[in-house]
Order: C-alpha cells, then sequence, then structure tokens
C-alpha cells in the first residue's frame, strides 16, 4: 500500500516517517541543512507479506506542486497535525487536494504530543481532535481514526504502525480473487485489464545503471524487457524506451503493478529526455494532448466562482501545465458545484480517462478545483452543441460497457475505436465492450448504430431530393458534394459505408460520377432520341463554345421548346451540362476543360480566370463562366481571386467509374 504525507510544515512528517520506517527520507544536502523537505522523499516498511510505501511530501505552501506530484497515485493519506499549533492552513491546503484527487482513504496522526504541557494536554488533545473531525467531516475521509504520537518519545507510534500494516492487509485481501474464482469469457471480454502507465515523479542516472525513473504505477502491469514510450515527450513525440530492470517496493523484481512505488532503469534514453510530469506507458497508448474534456469540482470552501475564461495551473499526473478553463454546460462554476469543463493547455501531456488532476489558481498559490478526465481527445469546435454535451454526460458514466454504449449511441457520425481505445487506456481496441449490434467499418476502425447509419442514409436521401427540387435540370450531385451538404463532418469511410448500401439496396442510382434518385433519371422519348443524335455533333462541333439553345434550334429546324426540353433530358442522364441558362456543354468538353484547369493549378500563378482564359482560348466572360459551373458543381472552390481544385475529385474525369 502506498501512502502519502499531508499537512503543514514543521508538524513533523519526515520524523513520522522516520519512527515508522527507521528511514530518513530528507536526502538533499539543502533539506538536511534547513531541516525541511524540499524534494519528494521515499521509505519503506516490509512486515511478512505486507509493504509500506511512504510518499514524503513538502509542507511549505510554495512546495505545493511538489506535494501534488507526491499524491498521485497513493492509496492511503496520512494527514499529520501538530499537537501544539494544530490545524493550520496548509493542512486545509493539502487536504483539499487529498480530496479533490478521489483519495478515499486516511488516517490522522497528532504529533509532537511530548510538546504539550502535563496538565494541559488531554484538554489541548481533545480540541486538535475536534478541529481535525470538523475539519474532515464534509469530505470521504470523515471516519478516518485519529492517532495521538510521538516521534520523540515512541509513543503511539506502534499502534499506527499496526493499523497501517493492516489496512495494507485489508486492502489486498479486498483486491485479490475469491479462491477459486475464476473469470468467465464474458467477464474477460466486458473488464479488460488496463495497459501499464506510471506518472514519473523523479528522473536520474546511476552509474552502471543509466536513466532510471520512478513512480507509483496508475494502472496495469510492467516486466523487464517490455518495451514502453516517454510520453508526451520534450516536441510531443513519445521516445520508445525498453526496461532493462525494475525495483518494486524497494526490491528487485521482474514485474510491477498497480499501486506500488516502482523505480526502472531504462535503455534508449538519456537523463535530460525524461521530465517529472511524463507518463511511461506502452507505445499503444501514448498520446500527448493540449486539450482536455473534463468533470470540474469546485472546492465548496473556495469563497468566489470561478468563471469560464480562468487561468490557471493544471495538475494532472506529475505534470503542472498552465491552461485555460472553459465551461461548457455553464458560465460559472459556484463552490462545491460540479460541471463540464474544457482544459486549454499552454503544453502538452499524457491522460487518460479517469486520470484525475487539481486546478490552482493563475499565480500557483491557491487550490481551487479538482477534475476527473473524460476525454483526452478534446474537440475545438462544436464542443457546447447538445450531442457534445450528450457525449461527455456518457464518458462521465463509471462503468465501461455502460459509457461505451451511452457514447456509441451519442454519436451519429460513429465512434474512431482506436481513438477511444487509446483514451480509456486500452492496449488494442479490440478490448472495448461494444454493444452487439455496433456496425463496424472500415476494417473495424469505426463504429456507429444501426440507428445513426439509417438516420445519415435518410439525410442523404432528403437532401438529394431537395437538390432533384432546386436543379431539376442536372442529374444531381456527386459522392463529395452530397457529403458537403447532407454530412460534411462525417468521415468519408462512414459516408461511403452509408452510400453503397443505399445503391446496393436501389434506393440511390449512380451516372457516372454523379448520385440521383431512381426516378430522376431521364429517358428520352423517340422525339427526344432522334434530335438528341442531330444534336450531339453539333455541340462537340463548337468544342469549347458551343452553340446557344437558339442557335442549335435554328441550324436544325427544331422548335426550340423541344431543343431545350432534350438538353435537360441529357443532363440528367450526365452528357450535358447546363453551364449557364440555355448553354450546354457535352460531358467530353468539360472533361477536357477540366484537364486544363488542372494545368493552370499547377502553374506558379494558379487557377485564376486570365490564366484559364489563356490556356484555352476563350474570351474572360466565357471563362468566368465555366469557372463558376466548376464552383457550383463542386470540382474547385472560389478563394479570393483563385480558383482551388477540391482535393480527391474524380469530377470530369476520364475515369467515370469513381466514387467522386
Amino acid at each position: 500500500m502506498i501512502i502519502g504525507t499531508a499537512g503543514h510544515i514543521d508538524h513533523g512528517k519526515t520524523t513520522l516517517v522516520r519512527a515508522l520506517t527507521g528511514v530518513e527520507t530528507d536526502r538533499l544536502p539543502e533539506e538536511k541543512r534547513r531541516g525541511i523537505s524540499i524534494e519528494l522523499g521515499y521509505a519503506y516498511l516490509q512486515d511478512g507479506d505486507v509493504s509500506l510505501g511512504f510518499v514524503d511530501v513538502p509542507g511549505h505552501e510554495r512546495l505545493l506542486h511538489t506535494m501534488l506530484a507526491g499524491a498521485t497515485g497513493i492509496a492511503h493519506a496520512l494527514l499529520i497535525v501538530a499537537a501544539d499549533d494544530g490545524v493550520m492552513p496548509q493542512t486545509r491546503e493539502h487536504l483539499a487536494v487529498l480530496a479533490l484527487l478521489g483519495v478515499a482513504r486516511a488516517s490522522v496522526a497528532i504529533t509532537k504530543t511530548d510538546r504539550l504541557d502535563a496538565q494541559q494536554a488531554g484538554a489541548r488533545l481533545a480540541q486538535v481532535r475536534r478541529d481535525v473531525q470538523a475539519l474532515l467531516a464534509p469530505t470521504a475521509l470523515a471516519d478516518a481514526p485519529i492517532f495521538e504520537v510521538s516521534a520523540a518519545t515512541g509513543q503511539g507510534i506502534a499502534a499506527l504502525r499496526e493499523h497501517l500494516l493492516a489496512a495494507a492487509r485489508l486492502q489486498a485481501a479486498a483486491s485479490a480473487p475469491a479462491p477459486g474464482a475464476q473469470a468467465s469469457p464474458m467477464q474477460e471480454q466486458a473488464a479488460p485489464a488496463p495497459a501499464f502507465h506510471m506518472p514519473i515523479d523523479r528522473a536520474f542516472s546511476l552509474a552502471g545503471v543509466g536513466t532510471v525513473i520512478t513512480g507509483t504505477v496508475a494502472a496495469g502491469q510492467v516486466q523487464v524487457g517490455d518495451e514502453l514510450a516517454i510520453a508526451p515527450g520534450p516536441d510531443g513525440s513519445a521516445r520508445r524506451v525498453r526496461v532493462r530492470g525494475i525495483h518494486a517496493q524497494n526490491q528487485p523484481a521482474q514485474t510491477a503493478r498497480a499501486g506500488q512505488r516502482c523505480a526502472l532503469a531504462l535503455a534508449g534514453a538519456a537523463r535530460d529526455e525524461v521530465r517529472r510530469g511524463d507518463q511511461a506507458c506502452p507505445p499503444a497508448i501514448a498520446l500527448a494532448t493540449s486539450r482536455i474534456d473534463v468533470l470540474c469540482q469546485l472546492w465548496p470552501d473556495e469563497a468566489r466562482e470561478l468563471r469560464s475564461g480562468s487561468p490557471v495551473h493544471v495538475h494532472l499526473g506529475t505534470a503542472d501545465v498552465v491552461a485555460s478553463l472553459v465551461l461548457l454546460d455553464r458560465p460559472a462554476l459556484a463552490p462545491g458545484e460540479t460541471a463540464l469543463a474544457q482544459l486549454v493547455l499552454r503544453g502538452s501531456v499524457a491522460a487518460w480517462h479517469g486520470s484525475r488532476g487539481v486546478l490552482r489558481d493563475a499565480s500557483a498559490t491557491h487550490t481551487l478545483a479538482g477534475v476527473r478526465v473524460l476525454d483526452p481527445f478534446a474537440p475545438q469546435r462544436w464542443r457546447r452543441t447538445p450531442e457534445r454535451l450528450a457525449q461527455l454526460a456518457a464518458l462521465a458514466l463509471p462503468d465501461r460497457a455502460e459509457r461505451l454504449a451511452a457514447l456509441l449511441a451519442h454519436s451519429p457520425l460513429g465512434m474512431p475505436l482506436e481513438q477511444t481505445a487509446r483514451a480509456e487506456g486500452l492496449a488494442s481496441a479490440a478490448a472495448l465492450p461494444l454493444p452487439a449490434d455496433a456496425i463496424h467499418i472500415d476494417n473495424g476502425a469505426l463504429a456507429v448504430t444501426p440507428a445513426a447509419l439509417q438516420a445519415l442514409q435518410q439525410q442523404a436521401l432528403a437532401q438529394l431530393q431537395a437538390f432533384h427540387t432546386r436543379s431539376p435540370d442536372e442529374i444531381g450531385p456527386d459522392a463529395r458534394r452530397l457529403k458537403r451538404l447532407a454530412a460534411p463532418r462525417a468521415s468519408d469511410a462512414l459516408w461511403q459505408h452509408a452510400i453503397a448500401q443505399l445503391l446496393a439496396g436501389g434506393t440511390l442510382a449512380r451516372t457516372a460520377h454523379w448520385l440521383h434518385l431512381p426516378e430522376h433519371a431521364a429517358r428520352l422519348s423517340a422525339a427526344e432520341e432522334t434530335l438528341a443524335q442531330r444534336l450531339r455533333p453539333l455541340m462537340l462541333q463548337g468544342a469549347f463554345d458551343p452553340p446557344w439553345v437558339r442557335t442549335l434550334a435554328g441550324d436544325l429546324g427544331a422548335p426550340e421548346a423541344l431543343v431545350r426540353q432534350t438538353l435537360a433530358s441529357l443532363a440528367r442522364r450526365g452528357e450535358a451540362f447546363q453551364v449557364v441558362k440555355d448553354l450546354y456543354y457535352p460531358a467530353a468538353t468539360l472533361e477536357r476543360l477540366a484537364a486544363i484547369a488542372r494545368q493552370c493549378q499547377a502553374a506558379p500563378e494558379g487557377l485564376q480566370a486570365a490564366a484559364f482564359r489563356d490556356a484555352t482560348g476563350l474570351g474572360r466572360k466565357r471563362a468566368i463562366q465555366v469557372l463558376e459551373f466548376f464552383d457550383r458543381v463542386g470540382f474547385t472552390r472560389r478563394v479570393r481571386d483563385a480558383h482551388l481544385l477540391r482535393p480527391g475529385t474524380a469530377l470530369f474525369s476520364q475515369d467515370s467509374g469513381g466514387t467522386g
């Protein structure tokens, strides 16, 4: 069991740890000279098969960032209050940190009882007890037992030591499986083992060993020979390392597991490439994020509300990063309230779903709130939409299977499985306990519910019907243009899957690159087919300047209305396109013009009206009309005076079988 000390400066934390373990945790010359803890100290106590690891933290207010690094991962808090001083400011601050980090088990030691006057000792100790109980009452640590001790005389030390050892035995018994119990395959699938990760609180070099990192293992287990990553890394890219050796609970070991103090000897990283605040984890879950969605609780004793946009110091794991707090579901957070929020960091951290942290004010002098990570891949846009808030409410659920089912149900555009597994701290997307009816797309990279897929398809059909109503003379949009109309945020894989199903079911039809409803396809009458055979060569002969409807009617001696009707039917078949009213271009001619547009795009001046005019030999007005047509059908897009080809489009290419 890992025990973290907490309490005001000079209340005897280090002295008490030495009395309990016989180990001096102040190791720096400056600490010995000044008689105070400056850095984290560590001590261990072994009793049979039970091992206690103590993390001794500084008590000075200016060193609270160091205390926060030490508080990460502790299972049991040892709150220390000096009998002569009683509850002091850092006692309250340290308790706030423990409560906000979710530490649920603690013991209290009232130290320095030997310094009390013998006649007034009883009354003084009773008063300190009452103060401590009142301090703990509103927290989850209200029932913490209180011990009166003196490191100088040894009073109460043995009783406190036995209590901590007994607590460790109870913890071990609670975490061990029942004798003979075996998890069923269904249970194993529903509760996959989390991947190893450990916040790094120290990094140093040892002669003959190399770089060594220490920390409290937050999840999973590691063994000698494993490949790990140091995340986020100085440039946001995790560095690969190999575990050469392990010390767990101050003993050489082949493995280390969650809850243990651990030292890892690494191969592949120099001392200056690892820092406090990094995380050691398998490469499969390594991440670097600067935008995190969290559940934020303002400390009840805070005097003022916390407003959106407030600058804060974020302590996550052993990292300390400056950030802006953005409240997502309200403009301000009152003391004691909990809200959904986004942390926009001025640096990168590695954090996973469920990671806990603490927020301090901009000057890093006052603890404000606690946070629990919901999504380390927080979006910059649409972060306050009802859809996103519903997703965050789902992510706040404690049970993983229930959480993922709710998240999937509120993800109309699908759930990226690799990213979700990484956020959950799972080494493989196959370990995600998804609902049985989830549809897997893109070789298993994306999951979507049947209802969401059907809703997307209905939206596509509705937008296509609206397109036909607006432009009855056009055959329809290509797949990319319809996606921009119906579901611009959908992934290409999800969109292609939805369209492929509609095409396979006959609900949707495709002619060359263009999609349309089956009933929208034009069928030429005998008169139209006869006239079309005469129109086609005349339009092709016109090259880049085909004749207008009136000219065609005069040349062929046909009624202008019939010519216009026939050309509209050819347009619905994808054979011709109306660039401007009563001016139709054959598809083959537009393919040639599109090829010239691609050549202009590759030139230094880009695709502009003047360059396109010169390349085609058209007049400026006609060149602009053709470019505007390309913009309208989605082949290009206008950006100031230039027209940029949309990436990936197959419009007007010779490959008529593409998906657009």
